[in-house]
């Protein structure tokens, strides 16, 4: 998962960690492998485009266990392709002096070992800029008008409800949750008379929200203290993700995305117990 530092700001603010490896590396089928956690949105903005775009042959994908011990992101056994037992290993190899959080999504070039790319944002746009340039999640004409929904909805509710659950001071946290709802707020009423966010047709703008929006109730509701009101409860952005759901709801695991959070963070959730609900066939209803 994207990780934040260590330490929040003065005024208990979150701060996220930047990303260490940002290369962008020309497309080489069979070169290089995904490393995810089917925990984390930000690997699985990256799971769901690759699958979108029809390169689950070009790309490997390897999945790490949702539980991180004091080494990070582990996979289950040795990984086949890349022979480590955890992500550690490839950023080492890339970077022996790497003193940050091991973050996921991650491209490892599996001819070296090394992680190319952990930069999760740009990582999504070059699957469709330079793997697959007939991609219609970022088409040219409408990419001025992504960008200005993807940088509020990033600011203020990918990493928002993630403000709101690590703040450390009450002022910090209200004003993660002002923010947060406030722009859920305005996507609500945008959706009353559009199906998708930019150009009635699914973009990259979409995939970026919705792997918010499918862990809000299940997570971020109660764990990140983001409940003024659950994603059942806003009929627009409900009936929205739910279509997104029909199209992708393949690659939600329920299991690792709540054990990943309320295992983990054992500063929010000290007992580690993992909630039964809610009931994940409200998705298909």
């Amino acid at each position: 998962m994207a990780q934040f530092t260590k330490e929040t700001s003065t005024t208990g603010a979150f701060v996220r960690q930047p990303n260490r490896f940002t290369a962008r590396p020309e497309p080489e089928p069979g070169r290089y492998r995904l490393v995810v956690s089917l925990a984390c949105p930000w690997a699985h903005r990256a799971v769901i485009v690759r699958k979108l775009l029809g390169l689950e042959d070009a790309i490997s994908l390897a999945v790490v266990d949702p539980i991180r011990d004091e080494r990070g992101w582990r996979f289950a056994g040795t990984d086949p392709v890349l022979g480590i037992d955890f992500l550690q290993q490839a950023y080492e190899k890339a970077d022996p002096g790497h003193d940050g959080r091991v973050t996921v999504p991650a491209l490892v070039d599996t001819t070296t070992g090394e992680v190319v790319t952990n930069d999760y944002p740009q990582l999504t746009l070059d699957l469709s800029l330079r793997w697959n340039p007939a991609s219609t999640l970022y088409p040219e004409h409408l990419r001025a008008e992504i960008d200005a929904w993807i940088e509020p909805i990033f600011h203020n509710v990918n990493n928002g409800v993630y403000k709101a659950g690590f703040a450390t001071s009450q002022e910090a946290y209200e004003e993660a949750y002002g923010k947060l709802f406030a722009e859920l707020d305005r996507i609500e009423a945008h959706l009353a008379a559009h199906e998708y966010l930019v150009g009635e047709q699914l973009t990259e703008a979409d995939i970026r929200l919705w792997t918010t929006l499918v862990r809000f109730d299940a997570v971020y509701h109660g764990h990140f203290k983001c409940n003024r009101n659950k994603l059942t409860e806003m009929p627009n952005l409900w009936a929205y993700a739910k279509r997104l759901y029909a199209q992708f709801g393949d690659t939600v695991d329920w299991d690792h995305i709540k054990r990943h959070y309320y295992v983990t963070h054992h500063q929010i959730n000290p007992t580690g117990i993992v909630p039964a609900g809610p009931d994940p066939r409200v998705w298909t209803r």
